[in-house]
C-alpha cells in the first residue's frame, strides 16, 4: 500500500504545478518520492521471484523523473503530475524490450506493459514472431488469467495502423494484431485500491498475467 501523503501531493501537485510551490513542499515530494521506491522496490523483489530477469533491479532504475520535458511542448508546466516506473531487465531506459508499468496518478492509476511503440525493426521481430507462431500468441492472449485482468492488447487508435503491414495477407489469422504499433496491456487501479493493503497483491498479479507475453516479446526480439 501507499501512504495518503503520496497521494495527496500528486493530488496538490496537481493544483500548484509551479516552481515556487514545489521548492515549498521539496520535503513532502521527497517523502512521497521514497514512498513509492519502497512500493516499486517491493514489487521488484516479489515478482522478481516468477521473472528472474529483473529480480536484481532498482526502484531507483525504474522509476522516471518528476521534471517534464517542456522545450517542445506548448504546456509550460515544470512537473508531471504522476510518478510512474518502467520496471525491464534493462530498467526504465530499455526502450526495445517488453516489461511491467505502474503508473501512479490520483484518479488516473494503471499497471500493466508490454513494448511501447518500439524501433522498427524490433516492430517487424514482434509481428515476424506472431505470424510464424500465432497459436502460440493467442493462447497468451486469450488465457483465463490474462484476460480476467486486462480483457485484451490496447487497440487504441494511435496504436493501429490502418490495414496489415506490408508483407502480410489481409486475412491472415493474426491481422488483427499484426496491424498494432504497441502490445502493451493496461488495467486500472482505483484510488481506493493505492492505500488498500491488497494493492502490492493485485499488482503482482496483474504480472503474473502478463509476464507469457512480455516472455514471448522478448524471445522475440533476442
Amino acid at each position: 500500500m501507499l501512504q495518503t501523503s503520496t497521494i495527496k501531493f500528486l493530488k496538490d501537485l496537481k493544483k500548484n504545478n509551479n516552481k515556487p510551490w514545489f521548492d515549498k513542499n521539496r520535503k513532502a515530494y521527497e517523502a512521497a518520492k521514497a514512498d513509492f521506491a519502497g512500493f516499486i522496490q517491493h514489487i521488484i523483489d516479489q515478482h522478481g521471484k516468477k521473472d528472474r530477469s529483473i529480480k536484481s533491479l532498482l526502484a531507483k532504475d525504474c522509476m522516471f523523473r518528476i521534471n517534464r520535458d517542456i522545450r517542445f511542448s506548448k504546456d509550460k508546466s515544470p512537473y508531471k503530475t504522476n510518478f510512474g516506473a518502467s520496471i525491464n531487465k534493462g530498467g526504465k531506459s530499455a526502450w526495445n524490450s517488453a516489461g511491467y508499468y505502474f503508473h501512479l496518478e490520483p484518479g488516473s492509476c494503471f499497471t500493466g506493459g508490454g513494448i511501447y511503440m518500439p524501433e522498427p525493426d524490433t516492430l517487424k521481430k514482434v509481428r515476424q514472431e506472431i505470424d510464424y507462431n500465432v497459436a502460440g500468441f493467442k493462447k497468451i492472449i486469450t488465457g483465463k488469467k490474462f484476460k480476467s485482468v486486462y480483457g485484451d492488447l490496447d487497440k487504441s487508435a494511435e496504436f493501429l495502423l490502418s490495414r496489415v503491414p506490408k508483407g502480410y495477407d489481409p486475412g491472415n489469422p493474426a491481422a488483427e494484431y499484426l496491424r498494432l504499433k504497441s502490445y502493451i496491456a493496461m488495467v486500472k487501479i482505483s484510488d481506493a485500491d493505492l492505500i488498500s493493503k491488497n494493492l502490492v497483491n493485485k499488482t503482482v498479479g496483474a504480472f503474473e498475467a502478463l509476464q507469457p507475453l512480455v516472455f514471448f516479446i522478448n524471445k522475440s526480439v533476442e
